[in-house]
């Protein structure tokens, strides 16, 4: 069978048009592979909890009887610093957990201190 002349270039240039659509759309358009898709899910649904458990976290904060505790983060000026204080204090401690959730302590440190501040 002999192919015509004039099907090279359409062929040709709906090869290039489908490599050209992939290109932009993975790069401009957000388009993911499976395995993308589901790192950013975990990720939105952990980043979902932490902002879920803040206000516990504050509340924990501000109902402690260590009174201590909450004067040394007052006074305390590196965002590392708090971030440990509010871990060793226990009130980023989700349940019957054994440590402290970081991303938890990190979140309850920074509303803490909008909360000093403002």
């Amino acid at each position: 069978m002999k192919i015509p002349v004039w099907l090279k270039p359409g062929i040709w240039g709906a090869i290039l048009g489908a490599v050209v659509m992939a290109i932009v759309g993975f790069s401009q358009l957000g388009w993911r592979t499976a395995s993308s898709a589901d790192a950013f899910a975990a990720e939105q649904a952990s980043d979902a909890v932490v902002a879920a458990m803040v206000p516990f976290c504050v509340a924990k904060a501000q109902g402690d009887t260590d009174q201590a505790a909450m004067a040394k983060f007052n006074a305390e000026q590196s965002a590392y610093s708090r971030v440990d204080l509010v871990m060793k204090a226990g009130w980023a401690t989700v349940g019957s957990a054994k440590a402290a959730d970081n991303a938890l302590a990190q979140a309850c440190s920074t509303k803490l201190f909008t909360m000093k501040s403002g």
